[in-house]
């Protein structure tokens, strides 16, 4: 595979990488195994890995670290890196999915991150891993590359509850077919719209609604 060439990986099982890179749309459509069993080992490698990372190179308390590392394994950074190394030009997709633009589709994309290390962890053992995650990864947090994701809507639960006032959020729009969804949501506080935000899931559609709302305050819109 050409992608392991340019990231100077030599395989010994090819097979588990083109498992790591096989959505479940072509898994379907081609009777092949996707990456889902793959995207499951890779979470627990990650957070591993990070997890030895804050405690070797930080002087954190556990509730600092346990946050940051939230910061390094969510959806966002996962998507973050993937692009940035050219994980999704390889996304083995099907018809459908890959029309309606899975390949830049933050949810699968950050997956098969995940997949990828799996099958990285697998094929080379961990020490290889932690050479490759350090080579290409810890450089970004270290550098600050990456507006890594915030939690916005715990950000914004604390301000109202500071002021004691009712928040809730409120999907307005929903539209598309069911594989490709979009959500707008409004994040409602005291009964006034403070923020809007769309999104392909309704979770991340409520937290650019919070950010949203956060980012007005900011600017002293209220």
């Amino acid at each position: 595979m050409e992608i392991l060439e340019k990231l100077e990986i030599t395989p010994k099982r090819e097979s588990l990488f083109v498992r790591a890179f096989t959505h479940t749309s072509y898994a379907n459509e081609n009777k092949t195994e996707s990456y889902e069993r793959l995207e499951y080992l890779g979470d627990a490698v990650l957070e591993f890995i990070m997890s030895e990372y804050l405690y070797k190179n930080t002087e954190k308390k556990e509730g600092e670290m346990t946050k940051l590392r939230a910061h390094y394994v969510c959806e966002n950074a996962l998507y973050e890196y993937a692009i940035r190394i050219g994980l999704n030009e390889y996304i083995l997709l099907g018809k459908g999915e890959e029309e309606s633009g899975g390949r830049n589709r933050k949810a699968i994309v950050a997956d098969v991150f995940e997949s990828f290390i799996a099958a990285l962890f697998l094929d080379q053992g961990i020490e290889f891993v932690k050479c490759f995650l350090y080579k290409y990864i810890i450089p970004m947090i270290e550098k600050k590359e990456i507006d890594f994701f915030s939690d916005y809507k715990s950000v914004l639960q604390e301000l109202v509850q500071t002021d004691k006032r009712s928040l809730e959020y409120v999907v307005i729009n929903e539209e598309g077919p069911s594989h490709n969804k979009t959500f707008t949501v409004n994040v409602v506080i005291d009964n006034i719209i403070y923020g809007t935000g769309i999104a392909h899931s309704k979770k991340e559609a409520e937290q650019e609604a919070a950010k949203d709302a956060l980012k007005k305050a900011q600017n002293g819109e209220y």
